[in-house]
């Protein structure tokens, strides 16, 4: 025995390292069961919409008018009463949001006034969407002279919106390196020409990030658009702006709560939420698809 080599433990994992990998495991093992918890409740509820509204989804519950006090025919008019509201709401509140946010992160120095605004973003945001439906009512429907519309409760959506892309679009303005906009001045072009050629084209991605937390939350609500456009039930799809329409989240309160389906019927609720995550799903995806072949291009 007295001629084996010792052993080298120069390497070996002491006690206190072996209590370290102990902890790291375990608190390894917490995040995994947090995330479990977190991801559970969604998948119990679209599979309880699956199995209860799922094969009721039919072309016909699509394209078709609701008829017998809504309990029969189709959610055709609030499918596309969804669409207009969600267009309406991305066409007023990423222009103005991306505008707001070129002029925070481009423009404004820091002082009084640009802290402000910062503030009054942050508060915006935190508002209760009823808030923003009896600010709608009062100056979209009653001064602007809107009426209950399309344009009243889309301008209404956009506004609750509108901190949502503001803040997106200014982080990922702030993203784009410094450098870029050096050299582009450099070379003699403008403030305005250096965003407009270089500074918006790198943060394409991160605008069309806040356009897709728009459509998720626009096409959502219910309360801002119950007080200035949304309609219970409505003879046709609106032809304009000015009309009014039925919506998808209105629908399924409505159905829900409103209307006594009875047993026959009891499935209707489940596919018009079936349909809203789906459509939610859909403008979500062409969005992300375009912000992947953005991020694509970039150099950086």
């Amino acid at each position: 025995m007295s001629g084996l080599a010792p052993v080298d433990t120069t390497f070996a994992i002491t006690g206190r390292e072996q209590r370290a990998l102990g902890v790291q495991r375990a608190f390894r093992m917490l995040f995994l069961v947090t995330a479990l918890l977190l991801i559970l409740p969604v998948v119990l509820i679209l599979g309880k919409l699956a199995i209860e509204g799922g094969p009721h989804l039919t072309w016909e519950f699509l394209t078709e008018k609701p008829r017998n006090g809504m309990k029969d025919g189709g959610i055709f008019p609030a499918l596309i009463g969804t669409v207009w509201l969600t267009a309406g709401a991305l066409a007023v509140a990423v222009p103005l949001g991306v505008a707001a946010a070129i002029y925070l992160s481009e423009y404004a120095r820091d002082n009084l006034l640009t802290r402000a605004i910062n503030s009054a973003i942050v508060n915006l945001a935190g508002v209760p969407s009823i808030v923003h439906a009896l600010f709608g009512v009062g100056a979209f429907v009653g001064f602007l002279g809107f009426g209950v519309s399309i344009l009243a409760a889309s301008c209404t959506l956009a506004v609750m919106t509108l901190p949502v892309v503001i803040v997106a679009t200014r982080e990922s303005l702030q993203a784009v390196p410094r450098a870029f906009r050096e050299a582009s001045w450099s070379l003699g072009a403008t403030r305005w020409q250096t965003i407009w050629r270089v500074v918006l084209p790198n943060s394409g991605s991160g605008i069309l990030t806040g356009v897709i937390l728009v459509v998720s939350r626009a096409v959502g609500e219910t309360a801002p658009i119950m007080f200035t456009g949304a309609a219970f039930w409505v003879r046709s799809t609106p032809n304009s702006m000015f009309d009014q329409t039925m919506a998808l989240s209105l629908h399924l309160y409505n159905v829900s709560t409103q209307v006594n389906l009875g047993q026959d019927h009891a499935w209707l609720p489940f596919s018009v939420a079936l349909t809203l995550i789906l459509v939610v799903l859909a403008m979500n995806a062409v969005a992300i698809g375009v912000r992947m072949r953005l991020r694509g291009r970039k150099k950086w």
